[in-house]
């Protein structure tokens, strides 16, 4: 019987890997594998960024796009496969900033804007070789001798004509999403830039529990006359005047506890998770308590509570329980407050429930979230007037207004002092 296929006694993948490819390079396989006339399938890669080395998380995803392209190949397909540069900003952009010792500032004064435009163009391309090199070395086939190019106006202006088509077919619809926002580079910021070298640090936080006021107590069978409270942690108190919702976990047992006010001692009721009674209640914390009783989260969706910080009225069907699946007892109350505007799981959660996010309308009739991107609160004079008149109480924001919300946010410069003749740097936490 005639062998069909080599046998290798001594397996060297290496060794095996060189001749194929130089098998495949003599013989021009590639280009003889186009089988044009036949049905046409057409594969434009998802472009990797030229500006970064390639690395092996590359090698694994090229490897399953191959399969489908020689699969389709194999079944007389004519597979006309395009490779691609994504040359998407922001991390070119700081790349090209940081070597040449300039900031955002610094563009149109001390370079211009087509010498800056020229050098992120230069940077943008500055791996190519090494990712050519990969491509041939893995035997991933892709024409990369006519590549499409996202800064290319071609491919940008292909990309306005295909939004003309769905805009034109009406499946173009606006909405709003939670995205992470940079002040410094005034941008957007994508999941891929997000995960840049240096975007995060260890950091201590102020947290908070803050008390929210049930309006019907009855509801919980307690004893009237007494104020009962849902106890909400975070660790971002400058999203609770943007508070619409506390959301508690369906399955989580919540113990109603009678106890004090550690404050005032004046009694008050409060409901937290069962789990984590021992942080609040026991030795050396609040050793005044009786468990009166142990509900269901389920059983606390839909009861109603007093707004927290009442600068803002959101409307209708806001400041109640609802419930999530996100909820858990590792840490805090198991109440999460749910501000909707600052939130991917907030903003999720109350879009389900129907609960309103507190936003605000700026002089140009836009909707904005109550912290503007410089991180203060907005001032009343950039509001639209007939929303202030509506929906905001001017007595109670008027002391907070164009404030940051965080001392961290404050200029170390001074530039943007602290209103009211306030000294840099004072504790401007809610009260």
């Amino acid at each position: 019987m005639s062998k069909k296929f080599n046998e290798y006694k001594g397996l060297d993948l290496a060794a095996v890997n060189r001749e194929v490819l130089a098998k495949w390079e003599t013989e021009n396989t590639f280009v003889y594998s186009g089988r044009e006339g036949r049905p046409a399938f057409i594969f434009y890669e998802g472009p990797p960024s030229a500006n970064g080395m390639p690395g092996i998380h590359h090698v694994l995803s090229r490897a399953i796009k191959d399969v489908f392209c020689r699969y389709k190949t194999q079944k007389g397909f004519y597979v006309k496969r395009k490779a691609g540069w994504d040359t998407h900003g922001l991390p070119v952009e700081l790349a090209v900033e940081k070597m040449l010792g300039i900031t955002k500032e610094d563009i149109g004064k001390g370079i211009s804007v087509e010498e800056y435009n020229a050098a992120c163009r230069k940077e943008v391309m500055k791996y190519t070789k090494e990712w050519e090199e990969l491509t041939r070395k893995m035997g991933y086939w892709v024409d990369m001798n006519d590549p499409y190019i996202t800064y290319d106006n071609r491919y940008i202006e292909t990309l306005w004509w295909l939004l003309k088509q769905l805009y034109n077919k009406g499946l173009l619809y606006k909405g709003y999403t939670i995205q992470p926002y940079s002040p410094a580079a005034g941008t957007g910021l994508s999941t891929h830039e997000l995960n840049q070298p240096g975007c995060y640090r260890d950091v201590k936080d102020t947290t908070c529990v803050a008390q929210f006021k049930v309006v019907d107590s009855g509801k919980l069978n307690v004893e009237s006359g007494i104020p009962v409270y849902f106890l909400a942690w975070t660790t971002t108190p400058w999203t609770l005047p943007s508070n619409t919702a506390l959301c508690v976990g369906p399955n989580i047992i919540y113990n109603v506890v009678k106890t004090e006010n550690p404050y005032t001692n004046a009694p008050i009721t409060v409901v937290l998770a069962k789990d984590l009674m021992s942080r609040f209640f026991g030795e050396k914390k609040v050793a005044t308590f009786e468990v009166i009783q142990e509900v269901k989260g389920s059983e606390l969706a839909g009861l109603e509570y007093e707004q927290l910080i009442p600068w803002v009225n959101p409307g209708r069907n806001a400041f109640r329980v609802i419930t999530g699946d996100f909820v858990t007892t590792e840490d805090g109350t198991g109440i999460v407050h749910i501000a909707p505007t600052f939130g991917a799981d907030d903003d999720r959660v109350a879009k389900q429930n129907g609960v309103p996010p507190l936003l605000l309308i700026d002089k140009n009739g836009h909707r904005r979230p109550m912290v503007d991107l410089s991180g203060k609160f907005y001032k009343i004079e950039d509001l639209d007037a007939d929303f202030v008149k509506s929906h905001v109480n001017v007595a109670l924001y008027k002391e907070w207004e164009g404030r940051y919300v965080k001392n961290d946010y404050i200029p170390a410069s001074g530039l943007n002092a602290p209103p009211s003749g306030e000294p840099e740097g004072a504790h401007w936490l809610l009260p």
